[in-house]
This record gives C-alpha cells, sequence and structure tokens, in this order.
C-alpha cells in the first residue's frame, strides 16, 4: 500500500506586531488554504499551521504550501527555511509573492502566481514526480463549481466563518493591489452554490470577504438580491458582515433584503470626506457621487438596519494637519457607526508604491526584512505636506478622540437610534472596541502614539 505523502500548509503572522490577532472577534480564517487542502487528493494528507492561533511548530512533510499577506512575508520566509534546511520542497502564493515573486524565489522552491485554484493539480502532480516548476501561472477563472475549503482544518476558536462570493474589481484605486491579482473584470459564483455552502455552516456568524459583495451593474445587482433572498427563504438564521462600494446604497430593495438576511454591518471604503483627497488615490466611484452623498448613502443603509464601518486614511499626500483635524470631526461628528483608521500605505504591485518608490520617498527599503512595517498602521513613506512627527502628533490627538469610551458609547447609542436595530449596535460597539484594543494592547501596537 502507497503511503500518504504529507502536505503542511502555513499562514503566517507578522511577529512584529499584534494587529488584528489581539482580537479572536477580529480574525478571520485563512480561507485560500483551506481552499487548497480541499483540491488535495487524499494520497496527501494535509495539515494546517496557523500562527493566528498558535506560534508556528515544525510538523514533518513532503511539501509545504505557505501564503502570506506582505507585512507577514518575512515571517514567511523564516518558516521556509526551516522547512528548506531539511530538505523539505516549498511552495508559495498569495498576495505578495505574486506581486514580489522575484523576490519570493528567492526563499522558496516554488512560486504560484495569482489564483491557484488552477494550477494546484498540476503543482501536486510535478512535486510527487519532483519536478517542481520555479513558477506557475493562476488563470482568473470562472467562479463555477468552486470547492468550499476543507473548515475542519481550521480551529474552533475563529468566531466568524469566511465566505467568498465574487472575485475582482472594476475599480483601480491607486492604493489597492486586488485588480493585479483578482483582475478588474468582476466575477460572481452561482447563487445556487453560494446558498449550498453557506446551509452546510453551523456557523451563525459569517464575515463575505468579497471585496464588494452587491458588485457592479444589474446583473450583480440580480445576483446579489438573489442571494440575499434565497437566505431568507431558506431560513438560515445567519448574521454577517460585508464589504461593499457605496452604491451599495443605490437599491433599497436589495438592501432590504440585506437586512432581512441577516447583514449586520456593511464595510465602506471611505477613505476621506473631501473631494481633493479622494482624487488623490484614484477613488473614482466616491468622486462621482461627491462625499457631500456620505449621509445620504449611510441613511439608506441605517434604514434597512444595518451598521455602517467606514474606512478612513491619514497620509495622503494632500493632507494637513487641519485637514486631518476635520477628517477626524467628520468621523466622530457623522452618522458612521464604526471608525477604521489606517495609514496610507504603498503595498508591493500598487500604483502608489511605484511612484513612491520612483521618487525615492519610501523609508523602508530593506526587503524583505523591512515588509513587517507595511502593516496599514505605520508610516512607511514621507508625505509632501507632513513630517513624521507631525503626522504621528495629530494621529495620537485623532485616535484619542475617535476611540474615547464616551465616544463610542455616543455612537453605539446613534446606532440603535438610526437602525433600530440591537444586533447592528452591538456589532458596532464591539467593532470599534476590538480598534480600540489595537491601538492599547501592549502599549506599542498599532497606531500608537509615537
Amino acid at each position: 500500500m502507497t503511503k500518504q505523502k504529507k502536505l503542511v500548509l502555513v499562514n503566517p503572522v507578522n511577529t512584529c506586531r499584534s494587529g488584528f490577532s489581539v482580537n479572536s472577534s477580529s480574525r478571520f480564517p485563512p480561507l485560500g488554504l483551506g481552499i487548497l487542502a480541499s483540491l488535495t487528493p487524499d494520497s496527501w494528507d494535509v495539515e494546517l499551521i496557523d500562527e493566528n492561533i498558535a506560534p508556528f511548530a515544525y510538523q514533518d512533510a513532503d511539501l509545504v504550501g505557505i501564503t502570506a499577506f506582505t507585512s507577514a512575508a518575512n515571517r514567511a520566509y523564516q518558516i521556509a527555511a526551516t522547512y528548506r534546511q531539511n530538505g523539505v520542497r516549498v511552495v508559495m502564493g498569495g498576495i505578495h509573492a505574486s506581486m514580489c515573486s522575484t523576490e519570493a524565489l528567492r526563499h522558496v522552491d516554488s512560486v504560484v502566481v495569482g489564483e491557484a485554484e488552477s494550477v494546484w493539480p498540476d503543482v501536486l502532480a510535478d512535486a510527487e514526480q519532483k519536478q517542481l516548476k520555479k513558477l506557475y501561472h493562476g488563470k482568473w477563472l470562472d467562479l463555477v463549481n468552486l470547492q468550499p475549503p476543507r473548515r475542519d482544518l481550521f480551529d474552533p476558536e475563529y468566531m466568524f466563518a469566511s465566505v467568498q462570493t465574487s472575485r475582482g474589481c472594476p475599480f483601480d484605486c491607486d492604493f489597492c493591489s486586488v485588480t493585479a491579482y483578482n483582475g478588474r473584470r468582476y466575477r460572481r459564483r452561482p447563487t445556487r452554490e453560494v446558498l449550498d455552502e453557506l446551509e452546510s455552516l453551523p456557523h451563525e456568524l459569517l464575515f463575505f470577504v468579497d471585496d464588494n459583495v452587491i458588485g457592479y451593474g444589474a446583473e450583480s445587482r440580480r445576483m446579489a438580491l438573489e442571494l440575499f433572498q434565497g437566505m431568507v427563504e431558506r431560513d438560515m438564521n445567519k448574521r454577517w458582515l460585508c464589504q461593499a462600494s457605496i452604491n451599495i446604497a443605490d437599491d433599497p430593495e436589495v438592501l432590504e433584503w440585506a437586512g432581512r438576511a441577516g447583514c449586520r454591518t456593511v464595510f465602506l471604503g471611505l477613505e476621506a470626506e473631501d473631494i481633493d483627497a479622494l482624487t488623490e488615490v484614484n477613488k473614482r466611484l466616491n468622486m462621482k457621487r461627491g462625499a457631500s452623498s456620505y449621509e445620504r448613502t449611510f441613511d439608506r443603509i441605517h434604514k434597512a438596519g444595518i451598521a455602517v464601518l467606514g474606512a478612513f486614511i491619514f497620509g495622503m499626500d494632500g493632507d494637513t494637519p487641519e485637514k486631518l483635524r476635520r477628517r477626524t470631526d467628520f468621523m466622530v461628528n457623522s452618522s458612521v457607526d464604526v471608525m477604521q483608521i489606517t495609514v496610507m500605505t504603498p503595498l508591493p504591485g500598487t500604483k502608489l508604491f511605484h511612484r513612491l518608490e520612483q521618487e525615492g520617498r519610501l523609508l523602508y527599503t530593506n526587503f524583505p526584512e523591512d515588509w513587517s512595517h507595511y502593516d496599514l498602521a505605520e508610516l512607511v513613506h514621507r508625505p509632501k505636506h507632513l513630517t513624521q512627527d507631525e503626522l504621528w502628533d495629530v494621529i495620537c490627538e485623532s485616535v484619542h478622540r475617535i476611540y474615547d469610551l464616551p465616544t463610542l458609547k455616543a455612537k453605539a447609542k446613534q446606532t440603535l437610534s438610526l437602525t433600530g436595530s440591537w444586533e447592528a449596535m452591538e456589532f458596532a460597539y464591539r467593532a470599534n472596541l476590538d480598534y480600540r484594543a489595537l491601538i492599547t494592547a501592549n502599549g506599542n501596537t498599532n497606531l500608537a502614539c509615537h
């Protein structure tokens, strides 16, 4: 009888910062690795090492598959080195390896560029023959019969089940690498397949990880409505969060059914409240609508019983202390329910990274070691109109205002009043407390005052 080969899949975490792993409610299972596990034939025994849950501990393997966001890339290389020193071949994929494949190949045996489903059978077959290629290029497939992840490999500590209904984005914001990785064509999974997967989940709490669950255009709108209505008709009784663009507020019927289906919070990449800042980052949809339309957007979402998580960026080239204080005023005084601040971060593969690299404005360039700084919470470039100290002073001032407990309690009361939903209020208040914990944990984590 042929002995099973051992595949170890690794989800590394940036060990220099605690990040979202501080809170169990803000950690999400490694969906991509779960999908690869489900595509792996029974001739392989599959195990998952997940540093979201516990630090890396070596396990014997015949092949290792590893993925990483940019901030965890160096950690991924450290783990890869451990295996290669023991004669085990390592394959790396995911967004960072796809954007920096030449770099990754200095640390691993093989790199999968792009979405891996189309090439994973070839990777395994070549590994069995000891003929791994250096590069495999995944294709952007239609999302029919997409394999559900091996959720049995995910630790039960995860509070949310992650589900994907679509890939790709037609927009091309300067700071975003989604289009480089998933393409500009928006692809949706067949609604029935998504509903069947949702119905199989024991989890009550879900996170739709799509960049925009509502989609773009009439056909996407129809499929989103079909999904939400199907969840209600099948009486799934799920509670969930999602990401979307501000066009989610264009259709009251879709919003109503999203709320009825259990949507309690929608993440909106608002970035800024003034048109100059939106123009700078090429946030075209927000520019077209105008930041003055934000409150109308929030009002429509609230009427469906859904809270708004508004994500804002600090550290754009046009930012000044006065502009950032106005951005803070908007966050605190608007009807946004959950407030997120990230620092403008040029990630590899984006137009922003290329421009700042060409202009010599990156502060950390000793790669791969310095990738740990690129975590959306640290200034890694020189802004045009702010010194580093000026930016951190105003960020420190802003986060103390935004995450002051009386402010968060006032937000919670506002959320309940506007949505009429205790669940939406609870989701929003807990999310704000999570962001607050990110700042205060260990006294030196994300967005801590310098």
